[in-house]
Protein backbone atom coordinates (compact mmCIF):
# COMPACT_ATOMS: atom_id res chain seq x y z
CA UNK A 1 0.00 0.00 0.00
CA UNK A 2 1.29 3.46 -0.87
CA UNK A 3 2.59 5.44 2.13
CA UNK A 4 1.44 8.78 0.70
CA UNK A 5 -1.48 9.01 -1.69
CA UNK A 6 -1.65 11.08 -4.84
CA UNK A 7 -3.82 14.17 -4.25
CA UNK A 8 -7.49 13.22 -4.70
CA UNK A 9 -6.96 9.44 -4.53
CA UNK A 10 -8.98 7.53 -1.94
CA UNK A 11 -8.35 3.97 -0.79
CA UNK A 12 -11.03 2.13 1.15
CA UNK A 13 -10.48 -1.25 2.83
CA UNK A 14 -13.44 -3.48 2.07
CA UNK A 15 -14.96 -5.80 4.66
CA UNK A 16 -15.78 -9.36 3.75
CA UNK A 17 -18.40 -11.17 5.82
CA UNK A 18 -18.14 -14.97 5.64
CA UNK A 19 -20.25 -17.80 6.97
CA UNK A 20 -20.97 -21.41 5.96
CA UNK A 21 -23.14 -20.19 3.06
CA UNK A 22 -20.48 -18.04 1.40
CA UNK A 23 -19.39 -14.41 1.64
CA UNK A 24 -20.62 -10.87 1.14
CA UNK A 25 -18.51 -7.80 0.38
CA UNK A 26 -19.97 -4.28 0.24
CA UNK A 27 -18.08 -2.24 -2.33
CA UNK A 28 -19.58 1.26 -2.47
CA UNK A 29 -22.58 2.92 -0.86
CA UNK A 30 -24.40 6.16 -1.66
CA UNK A 31 -23.69 7.31 1.92
CA UNK A 32 -20.00 6.34 1.76
CA UNK A 33 -17.93 8.88 3.70
CA UNK A 34 -14.54 7.74 2.37
CA UNK A 35 -15.10 8.21 -1.38
CA UNK A 36 -15.38 11.74 -2.69
CA UNK A 37 -17.12 11.24 -6.05
CA UNK A 38 -19.99 8.76 -6.08
CA UNK A 39 -22.07 10.07 -9.01
CA UNK A 40 -23.35 7.06 -11.00
CA UNK A 41 -22.26 6.63 -14.62
CA UNK A 42 -21.92 2.90 -15.22
CA UNK A 43 -20.44 -0.30 -13.83
CA UNK A 44 -18.38 -2.72 -15.89
CA UNK A 45 -15.88 -5.50 -15.40
CA UNK A 46 -12.58 -5.95 -17.14
CA UNK A 47 -10.06 -8.76 -16.91
CA UNK A 48 -6.39 -9.42 -17.50
CA UNK A 49 -4.57 -12.70 -17.95
CA UNK A 50 -1.44 -13.45 -15.88
CA UNK A 51 1.36 -10.98 -16.59
CA UNK A 52 -0.74 -8.77 -18.88
CA UNK A 53 -0.47 -4.97 -18.45
CA UNK A 54 -3.40 -2.72 -19.34
CA UNK A 55 -2.14 0.86 -19.10
CA UNK A 56 -1.85 3.92 -19.29
CA UNK A 57 -4.91 6.11 -19.59
CA UNK A 58 -6.72 8.97 -17.86
CA UNK A 59 -10.06 10.77 -18.13
CA UNK A 60 -10.98 14.46 -18.29
CA UNK A 61 -14.41 14.07 -16.61
CA UNK A 62 -14.65 10.55 -15.23
CA UNK A 63 -13.65 9.25 -11.81
CA UNK A 64 -12.98 5.50 -11.61
CA UNK A 65 -13.49 3.18 -8.64
CA UNK A 66 -11.47 -0.05 -9.06
CA UNK A 67 -12.20 -3.22 -7.09
CA UNK A 68 -10.46 -6.50 -7.93
CA UNK A 69 -12.99 -9.27 -7.20
CA UNK A 70 -10.94 -12.25 -8.41
CA UNK A 71 -7.19 -12.80 -8.53
CA UNK A 72 -4.64 -10.12 -7.76
CA UNK A 73 -3.99 -6.89 -9.69
CA UNK A 74 -1.13 -4.46 -9.30
CA UNK A 75 -2.82 -1.08 -9.85
CA UNK A 76 -0.49 1.84 -10.55
CA UNK A 77 -1.33 5.55 -10.62
CA UNK A 78 0.78 8.45 -11.92
CA UNK A 79 0.06 12.11 -11.17
CA UNK A 80 1.01 14.18 -14.22
CA UNK A 81 -1.11 17.18 -13.15
CA UNK A 82 1.30 20.13 -13.05
CA UNK A 83 -0.83 22.07 -10.52
CA UNK A 84 -1.13 19.09 -8.14
CA UNK A 85 0.78 19.07 -4.84
CA UNK A 86 1.73 15.45 -5.65
CA UNK A 87 2.84 16.12 -9.26
CA UNK A 88 5.15 13.32 -10.46
CA UNK A 89 4.14 10.89 -7.69
CA UNK A 90 3.54 7.18 -8.37
CA UNK A 91 1.17 5.07 -6.25
CA UNK A 92 1.30 1.29 -6.48
CA UNK A 93 -1.29 -1.05 -4.93
CA UNK A 94 -1.86 -4.79 -5.04
CA UNK A 95 -5.57 -5.50 -4.63
CA UNK A 96 -7.73 -8.58 -4.96
CA UNK A 97 -8.51 -11.83 -3.17
CA UNK A 98 -5.91 -11.25 -0.45
CA UNK A 99 -6.27 -7.46 -0.27
CA UNK A 100 -9.89 -6.29 -0.72
CA UNK A 101 -9.67 -2.56 -1.43
CA UNK A 102 -11.52 0.01 -3.51
CA UNK A 103 -9.32 2.63 -5.20
CA UNK A 104 -10.98 5.90 -6.22
CA UNK A 105 -9.00 7.41 -9.11
CA UNK A 106 -9.69 11.08 -9.88
CA UNK A 107 -9.76 12.48 -13.38
CA UNK A 108 -6.46 13.49 -15.01
CA UNK A 109 -4.53 10.82 -13.03
CA UNK A 110 -2.94 8.18 -15.28
CA UNK A 111 -3.71 4.62 -14.24
CA UNK A 112 -3.35 1.02 -15.30
CA UNK A 113 -2.98 -2.47 -13.94
CA UNK A 114 -1.12 -5.74 -14.30
CA UNK A 115 -2.43 -9.18 -13.39
CA UNK A 116 -0.03 -10.59 -10.79
CA UNK A 117 -1.99 -13.74 -9.94
CA UNK A 118 -1.49 -17.11 -11.63
CA UNK A 119 -4.99 -16.93 -13.17
CA UNK A 120 -7.18 -14.33 -14.86
CA UNK A 121 -7.96 -11.40 -12.56
CA UNK A 122 -11.25 -9.50 -12.66
CA UNK A 123 -11.70 -5.79 -11.88
CA UNK A 124 -15.09 -4.19 -11.39
CA UNK A 125 -15.06 -0.47 -12.21
CA UNK A 126 -17.76 1.89 -11.02
CA UNK A 127 -17.49 5.09 -13.08
CA UNK A 128 -19.03 8.52 -12.64
CA UNK A 129 -19.74 8.92 -16.37
CA UNK A 130 -21.22 6.69 -19.06
CA UNK A 131 -18.85 5.64 -21.81
CA UNK A 132 -19.45 7.84 -24.87
CA UNK A 133 -18.82 5.63 -27.91
CA UNK A 134 -18.66 8.62 -30.29
CA UNK A 135 -16.42 10.80 -28.12
CA UNK A 136 -14.61 8.66 -25.50
CA UNK A 137 -13.26 10.44 -22.41
CA UNK A 138 -10.12 8.35 -22.54
CA UNK A 139 -6.58 9.48 -23.24
CA UNK A 140 -3.91 6.80 -23.67
CA UNK A 141 -0.14 6.41 -23.40
CA UNK A 142 1.77 3.21 -24.23
CA UNK A 143 2.32 1.09 -21.08
CA UNK A 144 6.08 1.09 -21.61
CA UNK A 145 6.42 4.75 -22.60
CA UNK A 146 9.29 6.67 -21.04
CA UNK A 147 6.82 9.58 -20.55
CA UNK A 148 5.71 7.88 -17.33
CA UNK A 149 8.56 6.92 -14.97
CA UNK A 150 7.39 3.39 -14.15
CA UNK A 151 8.66 -0.09 -14.99
CA UNK A 152 5.96 -2.82 -15.04
CA UNK A 153 8.55 -5.60 -14.53
CA UNK A 154 8.19 -7.75 -11.42
CA UNK A 155 10.30 -6.51 -8.52
CA UNK A 156 12.09 -9.51 -7.00
CA UNK A 157 14.25 -9.34 -3.95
Amino acid sequence: MAKELIHGVTVKKLSIHCDERGRLMEMLRADDKECKNIKFGQIYMTTAYPGVVKAWHFHHKQTDHFICVRGQMKVVLYDSRKESPTHGMINEFVIGDHAPFLIEIPNFVYHGFKCVSDHEAIVVNYTTECYDYKNPDEYRVDPHSKDIPYDWARKDG
